[in-house]
């Protein structure tokens, strides 16, 4: 058996898996009316291999939205379609976490409720930043975010409790676990970062200051589900979509031990090679996490079997997330487990469409393999 530490069973939290190959979440942009389908109780189902699958990133409001095509749990049919995802899932024995979203001024009024405009902690565009937006003759295409406004301080209780919905919701339809999507330049990594953050209230200024609202949002959503069954995403020192910061190392080692207090399953760490936002992390950054973050430490991007591997035996991570690899290879486990050769991802499928480069990448048991396409570009 090849790659033995990535097969072996590891505890997230109060959940056991049984091998530390994760599916990473990915936007496919493939639910037209925000609610889950057959199509993607296939998608994920093929895919319950993975020792924990993380939805794609969900919107947990119509105000949260900002690419159409992606799936909500805000009401009872979009609960009713995650509840039919979870079950096709378990019924293959996997295990599976709702990845909620808010994208903040990554948005623009054209996907906006009643066309009004984004939120965000600041009235500040994202420089150069796209969203993904529905035209007025039915076709779909990238377009420049709009300039938000900035969230009053009492409305920032009330998108709390959209996410404290949203987990209650999640909760209902069968989920495993939680993950707070505070990552890639979105709402709470908006709130984080000292150039999209300039509030004089008490969510901004400090440091402890730009973290009280995502702190505040984890606490209700640990709530519902418990620290034990909740993770979060993180990806310090990105910068795209315009965000910047000057102070990701401290904010991240401050994050860590807060998420430490609260008991928390994971900390999920994006280190993403696309859009401009490549990042390489220091093995003195992740050992640092390390000291101050006493749960299980996942890491995601561009991650092939031997350097995933190499830092799970090195005691810097516990899994690995992946994501373009998981596009093409729904049964990824067992090409690990049998060093076989992997199908290469179609660039040109990735978002958007139907069954084409969602769920017809060929099984190891199938002949042959799909040919090499374009090279992917986003986990």
């Amino acid at each position: 058996m090849a790659h033995e530490s990535l097969l072996t069973p590891v505890n997230l939290g109060s959940l056991t898996l049984p091998n530390r190959i994760l599916m990473a979440p990915l936007t496919r942009a493939r639910t037209p009316e925000s609610i889950p389908g057959t199509l993607q109780q296939t998608y994920y189902g093929q895919r319950a291999g993975a020792g924990l699958v993380i939805s794609e990133a969900t919107n947990i409001s119509p105000t949260a939205k900002g690419y159409v095509y992606t799936p909500g749990i805000w009401t009872d049919a979009q609960e009713a379609g995650w509840k039919g995802v979870v079950d096709a899932v378990h019924a293959k024995g996997g295990r599976m976490a709702l990845q909620l979203w808010h994208v903040g001024r990554v948005s623009h009024e054209l996907v906006q409720p009643d066309g009004q405009a984004p939120v965000a902690p600041s009235a500040l565009k994202g420089e150069g930043a796209q969203c993904f937006v529905e035209f007025d003759d039915g076709s779909a295409g990238q377009h420049p975010t709009s300039t938000p406004r900035s969230l009053e301080t009492e409305e920032i209780a009330e998108v709390v409790d959209d996410y404290r919905q949203a987990a209650v919701r999640a909760k209902r339809a069968g989920f495993d676990m939680i993950e707070v999507h505070s990552a890639n330049a979105y709402l709470l990594n908006q709130f984080l970062a000292t150039g999209s953050n300039q509030r004089s209230d008490r969510y901004g200024g400090s440091l402890e200051n730009r973290a009280r609202f995502p702190l505040e949002v984890i606490d209700a959503v640990a709530e519902v589900f418990g620290a034990e069954r909740t993770g979060v995403r993180l990806s310090p020192f990105i910068e795209i979509f315009g965000l910047t910061d000057d102070e990701p190392e401290a904010m991240a080692f401050y994050l860590a031990e807060e998420f430490a207090k609260r008991g928390l399953a994971y900390l999920h760490i994006n280190e993403p090679n696309w859009a401009g936002g490549d990042i390489t992390l220091t093995d003195e950054f992740r050992r640092g996490l390390r000291e101050r973050f006493t749960g299980s430490l996942i890491f995601c991007g561009h991650y092939d079997a031997e350097r995933a591997e190499r830092i799970i035996d090195a005691g810097i991570a516990d899994a690995v997330a992946i994501g373009r690899s998981y596009i093409a290879n729904p049964d990824l486990v067992e090409r690990f487990r049998e060093d076989a050769p992997l199908n290469e991802p179609d660039h040109a499928t990735f978002y958007g469409g139907g069954a084409e480069g969602y769920t017809d990448y060929p099984f190891l048991t199938d002949s042959p393999l799909l040919p090499a396409k374009e090279p992917a570009t986003a986990d």
